[in-house]
């Protein structure tokens, strides 16, 4: 089993892409293209993948996962990339199909919701190389991006917990899923530990991870008018602080947190806030990466070297694929202690000397 070799994921380089890909003009129809699949040389290496709803503007998974692919045909221009857009799940297995029709040199599903398509199609094309993105690979020729957010989350629950002023933080998600789930045990288990050490008692609302059953969720990526009200009601609970782990839904806590002027503020996921949701960097104290620009960026340059990544990646704190964006406008706020208490924490998971015990956590190997 092989992994990407080149993999040495620098979060600074997957936000510069991220935000040539957010200022950069993009492809307007469903399938898009950069130097032309259905146009280009004929040697040229397909690299083709399959969005998930939200679009590929989506300020999250879909938008950071391409701007991977427009980082690799930056690097090397004998790449041509496209994507197709998923309106509904039922466009999955129809979308992944359309792609394999093309003469794709590899397929990347955008998201853990499309693991049962990727299997079934994957199953039935066995000599074409397919990845994942949020999940383990479903096939011998599936290749799985996983991401151990609940240690970047668990960052983000101690900033939080070292932030507010009303002693309540909140957290909430598009779909009660474990690549949304494990960002909200760790932002608990963060919290916990926050207190843990310091004698406080911050309370977190909308997730609890002893009862998944009681979590607050907008059943969408993509409604950001449900996103709203979802952190305009627990801020009328008392939080402060809110982590929205929904996609575009998570725009919806940025208008709430605007109009709030300054009461409210907000921990960004998947990319850094500042970048893929300008608007509202005001609120923003940080960010919980998952370095998908990177990641997916080596995949697509070694596939099209003719080395195809088999197995699977997992992003952790230790390897980047996880962590904590810059504090941005919140910089000079931030107190250096906490900054310096976050860094020891960051050091122990690593080192494992602190425990994460989310059932959704991932184990690299």
């Amino acid at each position: 089993m092989t992994s990407i070799h080149r993999l040495a994921p620098v979060a600074a380089v997957g936000v510069a892409a991220l935000l040539l890909a957010s200022c950069g003009d993009r492809p307007t129809d469903t399938q898009g293209s950069s130097g032309g699949s259905e146009g280009g040389s004929g040697d040229a290496f397909k690299a083709c993948m399959v969005l998930d709803t939200g679009g590929v503007d989506d300020r999250s998974f879909n938008q950071s996962s391409y701007a991977g692919f427009e980082a690799a045909k930056e690097e090397n221009p004998n790449i041509d990339i496209s994507y197709i857009a998923s309106n509904s799940d039922a466009d999955y297995v129809p979308n992944l199909q359309a792609e394999v029709g093309k003469g794709c040199g590899t397929i990347v599903a955008v998201g853990g919701l499309m693991s049962d398509a990727v299997k079934e199609v994957a199953e039935q094309n066995p000599d074409q190389d397919f990845a994942e993105i949020d999940s383990a690979p479903v096939a011998d020729n599936v290749y799985g991006f996983e991401y151990n957010t609940v240690e970047g989350g668990f960052l983000g629950g101690y900033l939080a917990a070292g932030m507010t002023e009303t002693g309540t933080v909140g957290t909430w998600g598009g779909l009660n899923i474990p690549p949304v789930t494990i960002y909200m045990d760790g932002f608990w288990e963060g919290v916990q530990y926050y207190n843990q050490q310091k004698g406080t008692n911050v309370r977190v609302i909308g997730w609890d991870e002893n009862n998944p059953s009681g979590g607050t969720f907008s059943n969408s990526f993509t409604d950001q008018a449900a996103g709203r009200s979802i952190t305009e009601t627990l801020a009328s609970q008392g939080a402060d602080i809110v982590m929205p782990v929904a996609g575009q839904s998570g725009l919806g806590a940025g208008a709430a947190a605007q109009a709030a002027g300054g009461s409210l503020n907000l921990v960004w996921v998947d990319t850094d806030g500042c970048v893929s949701a300008a608007d509202y960097c005001d609120y923003f104290i940080s960010s919980v990466t998952k370095n998908l620009t990177d990641a997916v960026k080596e995949y697509v340059l070694d596939a099209a070297e003719g080395n195809v990544p088999t197995g699977a990646y997992v992003g952790t704190l230790e390897n980047d694929g996880t962590g904590l964006a810059p504090f941005n406008q919140w910089d000079d706020r931030v107190p250096a202690e906490l900054k310096t208490e976050l860094d020891t924490v960051k050091q122990g998971i690593v080192d494992g000397s602190i425990e994460i015990t989310s059932p959704n956590a991932i184990k690299a190997g």
